[in-house]
């Protein structure tokens, strides 16, 4: 969310944005922000003027009172003053009522204007015009098939998708055996990869109320991804930045204490609307799955440089395990409402011999704090809203495609790359297994 005083000032420039993001549909909304704002300003201005008033004729009643006991004539006028103070007082819980209407208004209106985008994000319609910066490894083509990653997790018995289908329906998963201690291997060297970066490893609520879900994403993000606890105010979470972020509702930081950089673990819920292609069956995009992500709460002039320091993150631990990948600019119509500047890292499928999303990042700038009250306390005692950023650490199963296909051999077998050995009881490969 934007400031409104920001709007106040630039309407074009918000205006600008929303053109440059594709919604148009979304310019009457500065309009009626502007004219929300300005009746609930009013609204203010009357209600204060008001209650000044009140103050200044319950002075003058008490004096007219006073004279009454020797000048009845006075008591008549106290009386007037009387049904004046009544009126203002009727008046001003009409403007009470009317402060809170145009808030709760303007919120929402608000809520639906985008950030404002950082003057580097490409401009484009939509994914297909998300914009390549640069690649790290060499994108190899075994000589060899490889096969679809289900078939590979098959191979070791390490999958059971029917018998999912069965308990929960589509979109879930039983992992097993060598594969379901690679995909714990992997959150567990993910977690220790960032606490040696001198993160903070935490385990966040896995639900959250709707309040702080409203705080952390738009509306339409909403819907497409939340799961919500039928007759409870509790959604189930899509991702742990939104409970990490929630930590932070309403509090006051120190900026002595800043930046806070903070990684954690969770299970992950989401709805996945929407038809999906071929190359998303499988344990591609399903409803249930865990990650390990990353959290900043910084200053704002700091924030861009924890930005670029967070997809690095993702690109050295990818590249330790053996898998290229590249950075894709997102570019202004693929960035969600609350985003500053975004990028997703890109796993190399040597299968399909093209390029997959594996990680987000994502500054917010104070769009999260801005809706959350998030405030950082400087020396000087001045108070101002704090910046957000996120990036996705690792998050199997999706993670686990890239890996099996990178580093698979011609025997079918899975080589272990050395950072990963350690959690695997020191296994170099993995080998193929006749049943379970």
């Amino acid at each position: 969310m934007i400031d409104i005083k920001f709007l106040r000032e630039n309407p074009d420039a918000v205006r600008e944005n929303i053109k440059k993001k594709f919604q148009d549909y979304k310019l009457p909304l500065v309009d009626k922000a502007l004219e929300l704002d300005a009746e609930n300003r009013a609204a203010i201005s009357e209600a204060n003027e008001l209650r000044a008033n009140r103050n200044k004729l319950s002075k003058q009643i008490g004096i007219l009172m006073g004279q009454a006991k020797k000048d009845p004539s006075k008591l008549e006028e106290a009386e007037t003053v009387k049904a004046q103070v009544k009126a203002d007082a009727e008046r001003l819980a009409e403007l009470e009522d009317l402060e809170g209407k145009y808030a709760q208004e303007l919120k929402k209106v608000m809520y639906q204007i985008p950030n404002i985008i950082d003057p580097s994000v490409p401009i484009g319609k939509d994914d297909s015009e998300n914009v390549e910066i640069q690649r790290f490894g060499e994108c190899k083509v075994p000589d060899f098939e490889i096969p679809y990653h289900t078939d590979i997790m098959e191979s070791f018995c390490g999958i059971d998708l029917d018998g999912a289908r069965r308990v929960a329906g589509n979109g879930f998963y039983y992992l097993i055996g060598d594969i379901a201690r690679l995909h714990e291997a992997v959150l567990a060297y993910a977690r220790d990869f960032m606490i040696g970066k001198g993160f903070i490893y935490m385990i966040p609520p896995f639900m959250m109320h709707g309040s702080v879900v409203e705080g952390v994403m738009s509306q339409t993000e909403m819907d497409a991804m939340m799961y919500k606890i039928e007759g409870e105010d509790l959604y189930l979470i899509g991702t742990s930045e939104h409970s990490m972020i929630g930590r932070y509702l309403d509090q006051i930081i120190p900026e002595s204490s800043l930046p806070h950089t903070l990684t954690s673990y969770s299970p992950c819920f989401r709805k996945e609307k929407g038809a999906h292609g071929l190359e998303e069956r499988g344990v591609y995009r399903i409803h249930q799955f865990e990650k390990q992500e990353m959290i900043v709460i910084c200053k704002p002039e700091e924030s861009m440089d924890w930005y670029e320091k967070l997809w690095r993150y993702s690109v050295e631990l990818f590249r330790s395990l053996e898998i290229p990948v590249r950075q894709l600019e997102c570019c202004s119509g693929d960035l969600a409402d609350l985003k500053v500047k975004s990028c997703d890292i890109e796993a190399w499928s040597p299968r399909q011999q093209k390029f997959f999303e594996v990680c987000s990042c994502s500054n917010l700038g104070d769009a999260q704090a801005r809706r959350l009250k998030i405030r950082i306390k400087g020396e000087d005692g001045n108070i101002y809203l704090a910046h957000t950023l996120n990036n996705t650490c690792v998050a199997p199963p999706r993670m686990l495609i890239a890996f099996l296909e990178n580093n698979l051999q011609a025997d079918g077998s899975v080589t272990i790359p050395e950072p990963l050995r350690p959690y695997m009881g020191g296994a170099d490969r993995l080998k193929k297994v006749k049943s379970v």
